[in-house]
């Protein structure tokens, strides 16, 4: 199986930054990205995945935001210390289309690729939330739909761009003078609906040939996008059957793309809570859950059904109906919120502290031995092709992880016990995408610049 760790701030429960072996204030430590590096690369990790937001989600009042952990530094950065630590592991950062520019990503991507040796991997999102637009001087978010068709034409013009330089352009031949061969160099010569980019890249094309490309929409439209883009889905579910069935409906529509399931890894988020035996490990999910405030989890449920406003709904009572502006659209959080209030039957309170308790899709609370069982019972039935492993609280849930689930794993057959490669594409058992400009010849056109 292939795994991934998110590094979600110092832990992947809400309240795990308050743990006692959580890191304590290092969101700003370059020392503390780079040692979880080191533990992730010490697991034979294919990659570390680190999310990002342009802006902050809506809270109810100053007290609820004091209580969560915001600090969020550009994810490339961050990677780039990591890479210095690092030798094989993957550096996937996410990094919007809708509040970029597809030449400034493309060339920060392809240092990125190039500085690691071939181990950059960019997590594609959207952007969800309202003070992201504003951040960027709009009045108010793009609709769903208008979102996606920008992230389609964005990533085509990324691709352009990392084509642009196809094989043997780079010559550095210092006897006969020549650095390059221009024959080699394309303009991109792109116009569309969003963007105008004339091209080539500053940059030569990535070791990669492009980054691996990541994807983690859940709804129609973000599926339709995944398949006809990723190369690695991170998703979440609550269930194997759930799971299960969207690894069945994504292989249905790689094929409408002309793909096939061996270009596409699914990969669902796992909370591991791990404990020596069951009962310990029972105890430390319920010490981390205790450490959510009531108002905080709430405030997670309010963003989930859509910023609604429950504070006048009965804790103990079940979810009041949601307006209808909470139930327009596409949203696949939303409605598994709501699945799992009505299935479950959960009041406020307690669907509150679940949805803030599990931010990350499944979690597993037992011994390493149950973790390790699961994961593969997981990929034996065609669940999942890995895992995006969120520790509850960084840097020790990862090490628990490391030093107790993976040989395991190893020992049942189940993972690696050296790195295949030394890209992340050779890891992860992806394929380098052909440049398009050695497919087709004819696409090539000389750039004004000479």
């Amino acid at each position: 199986m292939k795994l991934l760790a998110f590094l979600m701030q110092t832990g992947g429960h809400i309240a795990g930054w308050r743990h006692s072996r959580a890191a304590d204030n290092a969101l700003c430590d370059a020392d503390y990205f780079r040692a979880l590096g080191r533990t992730a690369e010490k697991g034979l990790f294919d990659g570390v995945f680190l999310a990002d937001y342009l802006g902050y989600h809506p809270v109810r009042g100053a007290s609820v935001f004091a209580g969560l952990e915001t600090p969020k530094l550009d994810p490339l950065v961050v990677l780039a210390t990591i890479a210095a630590e690092t030798q094989h592991l993957g550096l996937i950062g996410t990094a919007s289309t809708t509040y970029n520019h597809p030449y400034d990503l493309a060339r920060r991507f392809a240092s990125l690729d190039h500085m690691s040796r071939g181990r950059a991997g960019w997590n594609i999102v959207t952007s969800t939330m309202e003070n992201e637009a504003h951040n960027y001087g709009f009045d108010s978010h793009l609709a769903h739909g208008d979102r996606y068709a920008r992230a389609e034409e964005f990533v085509a013009v990324a691709r352009k761009l990392w084509d642009s330089w196809q094989e043997g352009a780079v010559v550095a031949d210092k006897a006969s003078g020549r650095y390059t061969d221009p024959s080699r160099i394309s303009a991109v010569d792109h116009e569309g609906a969003n963007f105008r980019v004339a091209g080539p890249l500053t940059v030569p094309r990535p070791p990669q040939g492009h980054p691996v490309l990541v994807q983690a929409g859940a709804s129609a439209t973000g599926q339709r996008f995944a398949a006809a883009t990723a190369e690695v889905i991170f998703t979440s579910h609550p269930t194997i059957e759930t799971a299960k069935a969207f690894r069945s409906a994504m292989h249905a529509q790689l094929a409408g793309f002309g793909r096939t399931p061996d270009g596409l890894k699914i990969m669902p988020a796992v909370t591991p809570v791990i404990g020596r035996t069951l009962a310990e490990a029972e105890d430390l999910k319920r010490e981390l859950d205790d450490l959510i405030p009531a108002e905080i989890a709430i405030s997670k449920l309010e963003g989930l059904l859509g910023n609604i406003d429950l504070s006048q709904a009965d804790p103990n009572g079940p979810l009041p109906p949601l307006p209808e502006t909470a139930l327009a659209g596409q949203n696949s959080t939303r409605d598994r919120v709501l699945e799992l209030a009505e299935r479950e039957g959960l009041p406020v309170r307690e669907l509150a502290r679940r949805v803030a308790a599990g931010r990350t899709g499944h979690t597993i609370v037992g011994t390493a031995e149950d973790v390790a069982g699961t994961l593969i019972e997981w990929e034996k039935q065609g669940a999942a092709d890995g895992f995006v492993i969120s520790a509850p609280f960084l840097p020790g849930g990862l090490e628990d992880f490391v030093d107790h689930v993976v040989p395991i794993l190893q020992d049942r057959g189940h993972f690696r016990k050296e790195y295949e490669g030394t890209t992340m594409r050779e890891n992860l058992g992806l394929t380098v995408p052909a440049n398009a400009f050695d497919l087709d010849p004819g696409l090539r056109s000389r750039p004004e610049i000479w």
